[in-house]
């Protein structure tokens, strides 16, 4: 198993570059976990099956002993392990012990949150498979446990190495339902199932986590079939339309597809327990165990509730915590909240830039000494990504002057103002566009190509200002896609004020 961490400062484009990188990575072990797993491997009194239970407080763990047991070099000692138990017995203490101490280990409140609450979401996707199917197929509960907890695990490097793609992910594709196709290939540049398949294949990792991948990506038909007769709530019915179909009804009865069930249960509750994700894993659970969707969401919530028990969490979301919510009520991803009001220590910073830009006569050396001013000002008032762009003396280019919270790249960003009419409005006289949901549909796609790009956002200001009767610049300016708070659009619109008068004097002073 690699020992070392790398993480290329560029993302991986291809399949084979992000298996190859997030193969590399060493996921942190929580302290509290290593020393419990740690004292009970020196203790000749416990069995492999007492340390294999300690080790379940540390996902991480466990995945790193099942890989360096399934690992190539031990291939010829038979199949791959599909269970802990397994896995540490062809391991032995000492080997055990010794892939122990080359992994990190951390203060569990020091390891990255997007990697704590995915890791979480393992563990809640294991306490309801066992709730669920494990008690209906006891001798196969091994398999159900340690496939639903590792489903998800070709993900938990990720989150290590690149939370915020994830998050970005989630925002648009989980919460605005934006095309999965579209966004994984600008975020990633290849498939996230297809990726996770990959990675679940050169780990070894139990053969029923591969097959729920298989199904994602080369059997939505036939779960496409599933759950159309699942919304058939009539028992009588739901049995005859399996029975007519019998290739359908012993592909949807494998054990295996216990796994994808409470993986997918697990993942949907993050959001809420009311959104249609939820239903539909809640309905194909009903149809798998050929009992009522009541009997389904009771189960579901009672095992919720003894996995918030098991897996006590401080700053992350359980979902069981839901159940305490108004009914309909669902989590707002971050993305979607509106951040905090700027600190009165911001404020005062505000007022004493756009105090600056008023100043008689101009203190501006320069018109980047102005331009520096104004940025830090539109920024000291909450804003997170700026651009302030200016034209040249035929006003038909846009050039990029100040960047803030935007890729370096960007600086070199020129945009023709006769091609665009959008941009021809904002230019012909100073005016202002907000970008809401509510007319993003609208003007969005009115916005340069390059904007886009740079602002993919419901939630984005842009104003032109003027200075001697003639449009001189062009701000854009949003707070990283989230909601705009209204003090910092009220500050906004005062900075903007202030920028025009500075404007205005520093060219007096230049005349």
């Amino acid at each position: 198993m690699p020992i070392e961490t790398t993480v290329p400062s560029q993302t991986p484009q291809s399949l084979d570059a992000w298996v190859k990188l997030l193969d590399s990575v060493r996921l942190p072990i929580p302290q509290a976990s290593y020393e419990r797993v740690k004292a009970a491997m020196a203790d000749s009194r416990r069995s492999l099956r007492d340390i294999a239970e300690l080790m379940q407080g540390s996902p991480a763990l466990v995945l790193s002993v099942m890989r360096e047991a399934n690992h190539h070099t031990n291939t010829s000692l038979g199949e791959p392990a599909e269970s802990l138990e397994v896995a540490l017995n062809r391991l032995g203490l000492a080997r055990t012990t010794a892939l122990l101490e080359r992994l990190p280990v951390l203060p569990e409140h020091q390891i990255a949150p997007t990697l704590r609450q995915l890791q979480l979401v393992s563990q809640h996707a294991s306490q309801q498979a066992s709730g669920l199917f494990a008690s209906r197929l006891a001798r196969l509960w091994q398999e159900i446990h340690w496939g639903s907890l590792l489903f998800l695990s070709p993900l938990w490097p990720l989150a290590l190495t690149h939370p915020k793609l994830l998050e970005d992910w989630e925002l648009r594709v989980v919460h605005k339902g934006e095309s999965a196709l579209r966004v994984e290939q600008e975020l990633f540049g290849v498939r996230v199932l297809s990726l996770c398949k990959a990675l679940a294949e050169h780990w070894c990792l139990p053969e029923w986590v591969t097959r729920g991948y298989h199904l994602l990506q080369d059997e939505r038909r036939l779960l496409a079939k599933a759950l159309l007769i699942a919304r058939d709530q009539n028992s009588l019915r739901q049995q005859q339309r399996l029975d007519a179909q019998p290739a359908l009804r012993r592909w949807f009865n494998q054990p295996s597809n216990t796994v994808l069930l409470a993986n997918g249960l697990a993942l949907a509750a993050q959001v809420g327990w009311t959104n249609g994700h939820v239903a539909r894993w809640q309905m194909l659970c009903s149809l798998y165990l050929q009992t009522s969707l009541d009997d389904v969401q009771q189960l579901v919530h009672q095992q919720a509730a003894i996995s918030a028990r098991k897996h006590p969490c401080t700053q992350l979301l359980h979902p069981a915590e839901a159940l305490l919510w108004p009914w309909n009520q669902q989590r707002l991803h971050p993305g979607q909240v509106a951040p905090s009001p700027p600190s009165a220590q911001a404020l005062g910073t505000w007022r004493k830039r756009c105090a600056q830009l008023l100043a008689e006569p101009s203190p501006f050396t320069n018109a980047l000494h102005l331009t520096t001013q104004a940025r830090d000002a539109l920024v000291a008032c909450g804003m997170q990504r700026v651009m302030l762009l200016m034209t040249d003396n035929q006003q038909s280019l846009l050039r990029v002057h100040q960047l803030a919270g935007l890729p370096r790249e960007a600086a070199g960003l020129v945009l023709p103002v006769e091609h665009n009419k959008l941009l021809q409005r904002l230019m012909s006289k100073a005016a202002q566009l907000r970008l809401t949901p509510e007319n993003q549909a609208q003007f969005s796609p009115l916005l340069p190509p390059a904007l886009q790009a740079l602002f993919r956002s419901e939630h984005l200001l842009l104003r032109s200002l003027s200075s001697n009767g003639r449009v001189v610049m062009l701000l854009v300016a949003d707070q990283s896609g989230k909601p705009l708070a209204d003090v910092s659009v009220q500050a906004f619109g005062k900075t903007a004020q202030c920028i025009e008068r500075a404007l205005t004097t520093f060219s007096h002073r230049s005349a």
